[in-house]
């Protein structure tokens, strides 16, 4: 990626600045930044289904643009038939350009086509200035052929900041375009 993402820019040049006034940070790095944001999802059937977790990793490689890690048990459960080191999901972590890129695809075309979108949810921050959300259908990405999905699943996207609080991480995410429930609706 050559040119520099267009929330990247609103980032540097307006963000910050807000940010700044709001929380009157004395200097500018102070101001929370987003680190990363993860895509994960966790296949409970993979030891049956392998073409599942095939599937899985395709569809994770199309919506992100990079090469998905296959997650392995790290402990066996008899329970649950699973042993130490079987595929149990995929994760994709994203940083710099292609964290931009995919977090303007989310809140630009992917967010309101969740069914019944009315904003996210401002409940699902974890309390270290990290905001995680579920999407309980992959086909919510443009990125996703409908017609080729053999089986519909979720996922979980963390946005992870280096926000101190809840609040620092919500200002943030909402000043870059978020579209969250208002506060007082929620309540």
């Amino acid at each position: 990626m050559s040119t520099i993402p267009r929330l990247k820019t609103k980032y540097d040049e307006t963000v910050k600045g807000n940010l700044m006034k709001t929380f009157s940070y004395k200097s500018v790095m102070q101001v929370p930044r987003l680190e990363k944001i993860v895509l994960n999802v966790g296949l409970g059937d993979a030891k049956e289904n392998p073409k599942a977790l095939e599937a899985v990793v395709s569809e994770l490689e199309q919506i992100t643009g990079r090469k998905p890690m296959v997650n392995k048990a790290r402990l066996s459960i008899s329970n649950f038939k699973l042993r130490e080191g079987m595929a149990v999901g995929a994760s994709v972590t994203l940083r710099r350009e292609w964290m931009w890129e995919f977090l303007d695809r989310f809140i630009s075309m992917t967010a309101p086509r969740i069914r019944d979108f009315r904003g996210l949810s401002t409940k699902s921050f974890d309390g270290r200035g990290n905001y995680n959300l579920g999407i309980k259908e992959q086909v919510v990405f443009p990125e996703i052929e409908y017609d080729k999905v053999e089986r519909v699943h979720g996922m979980d996207i963390a946005f992870v900041t280096d926000a101190r609080t809840d609040e620092e991480c919500y200002e943030l995410l909402k000043e870059l375009g978020m579209p969250f429930v208002r506060k007082s609706k929620e309540g």
